[in-house]
């Protein structure tokens, strides 16, 4: 770290930028430098006094003993230290609790229940289109306040293609199956070849026994987001937000089925041919789907190195970056987000 900014400084850097860069302070920098040569970083093993108002050894042996008692054995510090309280004992803080029990190995759960765990999101790689597809469903306000027409739209989590939807009158598993139905056979969906994941909601439709023996027909995974959880169908959610939000929407709602069906073919062939996406770089859908977004892609990096060429002093550094992500994840995991960001 010294020799790296011993290094900008020779190349013309002031030295607190430098330090900055590196992620020290200027005072860090001249202590480190003092005399004829660079001394490490002590900070890790200074040795500190220890506070004056720690808890003594009799103390927390004390605590230790209180917790084990059998009246204590299943309660945690938070419930402990209220009826300590309650009988005119004071021993320590709740937090100080729970810092003695970790230091003897003791901060477990207690109780008969099981320890709560935290379920991982469902996580899906789709790295061409028809492998996962989103589904999900969504109020249209009618003419009629509190009266609402049902929005089905199933998304291509690749492509961000509209590959299928319908509006209905009520919400029913029923509906769902056969917009299912209609939908893999418009794509021409062959799970044997190629297996196909269907992501939802926790909704009544999406667990419907209807929805679910069609899945099982056409050799379709399910797949649902966890309870109680509102951000893991964050696609579908995205294009029911666009679809919202367009000029041309109803703020007064539809006044029959048909004008909203009607409507809603508008904007899905609007979304699918004409809609530049902004997380695929900026083609349709369609292309995406189809194919010919490379080739796109292509074409404008030459358009830009042309650009470039012809007037080079415009250009400082690397010219717009036309790439499109090789693949594509709903609710990714840790593991996979960090070697997608190293590659």
């Amino acid at each position: 770290m010294i020799e790296d900014i011993g290094a900008a400084r020779r190349d013309g850097a002031r030295l607190l930028p430098s330090c900055e860069v590196v992620g020290i302070s200027l005072r860090t920098y001249r202590r480190w430098t003092q005399g004829d040569e660079v001394r490490s970083d002590g900070r890790p093993t200074a040795v500190r006094p220890p506070p004056a108002h720690r808890l003594s050894e009799a103390e927390c042996a004390e605590v230790l003993r209180v917790c084990s008692e059998p009246r204590f054995a299943s309660l945690p510090p938070s419930q402990i230290v209220p009826r300590l309280a309650d009988e005119g004992v004071y021993l320590a803080s709740e937090s100080s609790f729970y810092r003695v029990l970790h230091a003897a190995g003791q901060q477990q759960h207690r109780g008969r229940a099981d320890a709560p765990t935290r379920k991982a999101p469902t996580s899906h790689e789709a790295t061409g289109p028809n492998q996962v597809w989103c589904w999900d469903i969504t109020y249209l306000p009618s003419g009629i306040r509190g009266l609402y027409f049902y929005l089905y739209l199933i998304l291509d989590l690749y492509s961000r293609k509209i590959v299928g939807w319908e509006v209905q009158a009520t919400e029913s598993g029923e509906h769902a199956a056969s917009l299912l139905r209609r939908t893999a056979l418009s794509e021409a969906i062959q799970t044997w070849r190629a297996p196909l994941v269907l992501h939802a909601d926790n909704g009544s439709p999406m667990k419907s026994a209807t929805l679910l023996v069609t899945l099982q027909w056409l050799g379709v995974t399910p797949s649902h987001s966890r309870p109680r959880v509102s951000n893991d169908n964050a696609y579908a959610e995205s294009v029911f937000r666009t679809c919202k939000y367009r000029p041309e929407y109803p703020s007064e709602g539809f006044a029959t089925l048909d004008k909203a069906r009607a409507w809603v073919m508008r904007f899905a062939a609007w979304y699918n041919t004409e809609h530049r996406h902004s997380g695929l770089n900026f083609v349709t859908p369609e292309q995406r789907h189809t194919a010919q977004a490379e080739d796109i892609m292509k074409q404008r990096i030459e358009v830009y190195e042309t650009a470039r060429a012809r007037n080079p002093r415009r250009w400082s550094g690397d010219s717009r970056d036309w790439s499109l992500p090789q693949s594509v994840w709903l609710n990714p995991e840790k593991t996979a987000s960090s070697q997608a960001q190293a590659a």
